[in-house]
């Protein structure tokens, strides 16, 4: 089916079309063929169907760089600690208890809450993989899937890490007609002795896969690298030869001047977490620094655990507000950057803005409407200031995700809301049993 939406304010992110503009977009069999200034109204005709979105916002779907969907199961259970408390008294014990079941429903909440709150395209690092892969295929969103590996255990545990990772990247690469790829995840430096980590990297080589990892999130993880091995974890990674691949880190708080240039001499791609990194009191990133040296930087929300939630409209405000305060410059971190940062940018950290992040003729055709006649923005004067410092994912409206429509006027067309709230009850109860 060719569908055309006319009459819409779109926002496509393509560097020739920067600004708004009133117009139309259409699109077939899951990519875009044409976006640009309203024509003929007898070049309608051409199309099997056709939606007025006038009075609507439409723009790139969010790409949310960074996470863990299931520990939406543990969201409010290890509130107000730092990081190796909070995951080593509160998170790690209870993950030890997920089973497939639990990460396939806490992972359908993830997708529902990502749905109604914007996010087409999703960055996940996590175990049972196969079942995220699932949901990912049931929901209709885009993915990028990596089978986290902690590598503190015995050597025939860690080959079964990597095993099962290679078992994952072989069924479920370019699966769901394409919108899911992989990537390769030991979980960081302090986690993973480095002859696994170099494991792991000839298991990327064998099967051409980006790496994936958490990279100086907190000043104890550097301070503990510096006596570990003699350098800090920038340095250590690179010996090893992690960036001698296509490679995402996220967090990336406590990295220096020379540790950034050293990031984008080999075109490492950064996750911002600025909210997880707030609560967790991990510290603020030095996101301008890196975007003055050309880094690519997208945004992640890391996990709803430590977040609590899923809302990249909320994380773009945080992430800009924040550099604002610390470093004293209003225009530290603008709108048009943050947007940028949660579309384009973070679909090239992801490695897969030739699929999507804007919306250009013959990418795919993911894309959001919201409704600006919402509260919160109203009066629109600035579309790209209100998305950023005044919108929620409450204002999203309709979601296409390869052209097929996820949501409509806010209600999900492909996943069952109220059967997943049951089922997460279920769960809940299984783990935390009254």
């Amino acid at each position: 089916m060719h569908t055309l939406i006319k009459n819409v304010d779109i926002l496509t992110m393509n560097p020739s079309l920067e600004e708004w503009f009133d117009g139309w977009i259409a699109f077939a069999d899951g990519r875009i063929t044409y976006v640009g200034p309203g024509q003929n109204p007898e070049v309608e005709r051409q199309y099997d169907e056709v939606i007025d979105g006038h009075g609507y916002w439409l723009m790139p779907g969010l790409v949310n760089t960074h996470g863990h969907a299931a520990m939406i199961l543990l969201r409010g259970l290890g509130d107000d600690l730092p990081l190796q408390e909070w995951l080593e008294a509160k998170m790690w014990p209870l993950e030890a208890r997920f089973t497939a079941d639990h990460v396939y429903w806490g992972t359908s909440l993830a997708a529902v809450e990502m749905i109604k709150s914007g996010t087409t395209l999703f960055l996940d690092m996590y175990a049972h993989m196969d079942q995220v892969g699932k949901v990912v295929e049931q929901a209709g969103l885009r993915a990028t899937l990596s089978r986290g590996m902690i590598g503190l255990c015995s050597e025939q545990e860690q080959q079964t890490k990597l095993d099962d990772t290679a078992a994952f990247i072989r069924q479920w690469q370019g699966e769901a007609q394409g919108r899911i790829a992989t990537m390769i995840a030991p979980h960081s430096a302090y986690t993973c002795p480095p002859s696994f980590i170099m494991k792991a990297l000839e298991l990327a080589d064998e099967l051409e896969i980006p790496v994936h990892t958490h990279l100086s999130e907190t000043a104890r993880e550097v301070a503990e690298n510096e006596v570990r091995y003699g350098c800090r974890p920038v340095e250590h990674l690179e010996k090893l030869g992690f960036f001698q691949r296509s490679a995402l880190v996220a967090h990336a708080v406590h990295v220096n001047d020379e540790e950034i240039h050293l990031l984008k001499e080999h075109d490492v791609r950064v996750s911002h977490n600025p909210m997880s990194n707030l609560k967790l009191a991990s510290g603020v990133a030095p996101i301008p620094r890196m975007l003055e040296h050309g880094l690519t930087v997208g945004l992640g929300t890391d996990g709803a655990a430590s977040n609590n939630h899923l809302d990249m409209f909320e994380e773009m405000r945080i992430a800009s507000l924040v550099q604002k305060g610390v470093t004293g410059n209003p225009l530290a971190l603008p709108a048009t950057t943050m947007l940028r940062m949660a579309t384009l940018d973070g679909a090239k950290a992801l490695f897969r803005d030739h699929e999507t992040g804007s919306l250009e003729v013959g990418k795919a055709a993911d894309f959001i409407m919201l409704d600006p006649k919402q509260n919160r923005l109203l009066p629109a004067h600035q579309h790209s200031s209100m998305l950023v410092y005044s919108a929620s994912g409450a204002e999203v409206s309709h979601m296409y995700v390869d052209g097929r429509c996820l949501m409509r006027n806010g209600e999900l067309l492909t996943l069952d809301e109220e059967q997943i709230r049951r089922e997460v009850a279920r769960v809940i109860h299984e783990l935390l049993p009254s």
